[in-house]
């Protein structure tokens, strides 16, 4: 059975060295839509495959770093990257281009990671991430598997290249949550939400 979770924030990027002039030379935002998609051949005591509630706790969080910031790609120009960094507290820095097709292979693996580090508790079993589907607008989204998540071809993706800036984290309800995922150290998802 699959389930699908929906979230959504506002970000700004450029997408250097795509075809439109637009997207690759200027810096502009879209409302996102972030559709997450968990399975598993079981149900837990609840009667579901993961209960929605969880999800608003790690995986909320994570999403909602993008939200009213900018990303960039660490490879971008030093000089714009330092603009942002001054105007922007709210930014993050991936060690890919912020594409709608990249977003998903970052979520992807951020989520992977908080199913891999989080502590089930109410019989919850082999849940694992379906897919993530991104909704840059209304009409075009990239959904990105978990082959497409570690594909090297389409770019490597190391978590600790990943860079929140400090306001993001410091709007974590766990200060360490970050050193957590990378580590792999175990999240704890109590019953009551």
């Amino acid at each position: 059975m699959i389930i699908r979770k929906l979230f959504k924030f506002e970000n700004a990027h450029i997408v250097r060295g795509c075809s439109t002039q637009r997207c690759s030379e200027n810096i502009h935002g879209h409302s996102y839509k972030v559709e997450i998609l968990l399975e598993s051949n079981y149900l837990d005591n609840g009667q579901m495959v993961y209960d929605f509630g969880l999800m608003k706790r790690s995986i909320k969080e994570l999403i909602d770093a993008f939200d009213h910031g900018v990303t960039w790609w660490n490879r971008d120009d030093k000089a714009y990257t330092d603009a942002m960094k001054c105007h922007s507290k709210r930014w993050v820095e991936l060690p890919v281009s912020p594409s709608a097709e990249q977003f998903s292979r970052v979520i992807y693996l951020l989520v992977e990671r908080v199913l891999l580090c989080t502590k089930m508790n109410n019989g919850e079993r082999e849940v694992t991430l379906h897919s993530v589907i991104v909704h840059e607008t209304d009409t075009g989204y990239a959904q990105g598997f978990k082959e497409d998540a570690h594909s090297e071809l389409m770019g490597k993706i190391a978590l600790e290249d990943i860079i929140f800036s400090t306001q993001v984290q410091s709007e974590w309800s766990d200060s360490n949550f970050w050193e957590k995922l990378l580590t792999s150290s175990p999240i704890t998802n109590p019953q009551k939400v």
